[in-house]
């Protein structure tokens, strides 16, 4: 299925339209995917630190000129723990110089347990980040976990999902290539 629905997008896209327009990534939308939820225009991001595992200040722009799966998690979540490993193939897949995914876990979560908890869930391609004042996931309206929040290149939210998913799945990568695709073809 994903490889369909991505040729239909594509195809869509070199007749003429020149990104990926909402209809477009709607069409894709099955299964978890169906709780995205895309902005009508882009928003700001708030640009507020957080750490990463040596201590130092992080940011959101840290990742500009990226398209970014930002995941705010915890420890004591449940369907958090249960996505990491989607997350973390979806990083091993798509990672690289135009898309990233930042887990952020977010509140009160130890270097010493998010350590062990990659270790026995075998998650090695995903930053190790923390948000311990809740500064950041405040600020971007996380109002429970897990929540994704999809940035584009520019550093603004254009989609939301709020719950766990199957990031790894055929609807989610088609979306995200589509995203993609949009960094590629600009100059």
């Amino acid at each position: 299925m994903r490889g369909l629905s991505a040729f239909v997008l594509y195809a869509a896209l070199s007749l003429g339209a020149t990104a990926a327009t909402a209809a477009d990534l709607e069409a894709l939308k099955q299964g978890d995917m169906k709780k995205l939820v895309l902005t009508a225009a882009p928003q700001p991001v708030p640009d507020l630190p957080f750490t990463d595992a040596t201590g130092a200040e992080r940011r959101l722009s840290d990742w500009r000129g990226k398209v970014v799966l930002v995941n705010f998690w915890a420890l004591w979540c449940p369907p958090c723990r249960a996505e990491m490993p989607a997350l973390d193939r979806l990083q091993a897949t798509l990672g690289g110089e135009r898309f990233a995914v930042v887990t952020i876990a977010t509140g009160r979560n130890g270097l010493p347990a998010i350590d062990r908890f990659f270790a026995e869930t075998g998650v090695t391609h995903l930053p190790v980040l923390r948000d311990e004042t809740q500064a950041l996931s405040r600020a971007m309206g996380v109002l429970g976990l897990p929540v994704s929040v999809i940035v584009d290149a520019e550093g603004h939210e254009i989609g939301r999902l709020t719950g766990e998913a199957e990031w790894d799945g055929d609807s989610a990568q088609a979306i995200l290539d589509a995203l993609i695709a949009e960094v590629s073809s600009q100059p």
